[in-house]
């Protein structure tokens, strides 16, 4: 089954206007919302960070039919993964069948700025498997114990658990995250503007090898994927809509230990238009949208999930829900 969903930009939005949206986007025939987790923005000037947690409560009960999830929360430093597993067990007892959680190993900018000192990727790595392994635990068992080389917890229960445990979803851009999230996860998450070999040679052999050893197919696995997307009819408005989002183009090289918004918003903006865009597919054209996305259909993800740079996100759901969405589940089928 293929799905259409919105991404929540909550860097980007105040906490009421995202809901807005959100319910907007069901509203339109999108069937899932997903939410990032910031303590701080990309941006400083019009930047916003609403939690994720009373967010999703919120937005849960705003709507009565989509998905709901995160993309990607962190589950590592600022939140001990047995408050995560407790607080998704709550969602997923309030919205049965309706929410996921999305996971991934983190950025510095979220963390260090609580006076946390910020590992190397190998630790980072390790601190994840132990969350996800913990996570699960508490999901299906009481009064555990764990004594792990980063969490412990004992005799802990979570009292309000869902018949069924939420699903877990793991971000990943290289292969070792991928493999876990082919190991252990009920999906995998990544986003789109890169390479098109980093899907092709690294990141879709590294979920299949990870399924594989966990005795499962990929088709047991839903794969998202994080569309950018920039649309509209005005062909300039689209490509100007891309610079609040500048510091996606950034290379890992230019934004490692950028943990200040204010810091990012200048690195950010010295970049040239083209460049700022150029993790988006920008046109306004609904054909060339359509064959854009197609590609990563063919490629096998099963869950698109659109993220729009603009500030008119009202304007973005109509246009795309009256031009774009039935002409992609059309074509999914």
């Amino acid at each position: 089954m293929i799905t259409f969903g919105y991404k929540a930009s909550a860097e980007q939005f105040s906490p009421a206007e995202l809901l807005r949206y959100s319910v907007l986007a069901e509203e339109m025939g999108f069937d899932s919302v997903f939410v990032s987790d910031h303590l701080q923005p990309w941006r400083h000037d019009g930047g916003h960070a609403p939690a994720a947690l009373p967010w999703l409560g919120a937005l849960g009960a705003a709507t009565e039919r989509i998905v709901i999830g995160t993309s990607v929360l962190t589950p590592t430093f600022r939140y001990h993964p047995a408050v995560v597993a407790q607080a998704f067990a709550t969602l997923g007892c309030l919205f049965p069948g309706r929410v996921v959680l999305g996971i991934g190993s983190g950025e510095s900018m979220n963390e260090a700025p609580l006076g946390i000192e910020w590992p190397e990727p190998k630790e980072r790595f390790g601190r994840l498997k132990e969350a996800i392994e913990l996570i699960k635990l508490l999901w299906s068992n009481d009064r555990v114990d764990f004594d792990g080389q980063y969490y412990r917890v004992d005799k802990a229960t979570i009292y309000d658990r869902p018949e069924r445990p939420v699903p877990l979803y793991i971000a990943g851009s290289g292969p070792a995250a991928t493999r876990l999230a082919g190991r252990r996860g009920d999906g995998f998450i990544t986003t789109s503007g890169k390479a098109p070999t980093l899907y092709t040679d690294t990141l879709l052999p590294a979920v299949r090898e990870g399924a594989a050893k966990a005795g499962r197919d990929l088709a047991d696995l839903d794969l998202l994927i994080e569309m950018k997307v920039s649309f509209d009819d005005d062909a300039k408005r689209a490509m100007d809509d891309c610079k609040f989002w500048g510091a996606l183009a950034l290379s890992p090289e230019e934004k490692t230990g950028v943990e200040d918004p204010v810091e990012m918003q200048r690195l950010a903006d010295a970049l040239p238009a083209e460049r700022a865009a150029s993790r988006f597919l920008v046109s306004s054209d609904p054909g060339e949208h359509v064959e854009g996305i197609k590609r990563y259909l063919d490629l096998g993800f099963t869950h698109l999930v659109f993220h729009a740079p603009g500030p008119d996100q009202e304007r973005f759901l109509r246009l795309y829900g009256e031009h774009i969405i039935p002409r992609l589940k059309k074509l999914a089928g």
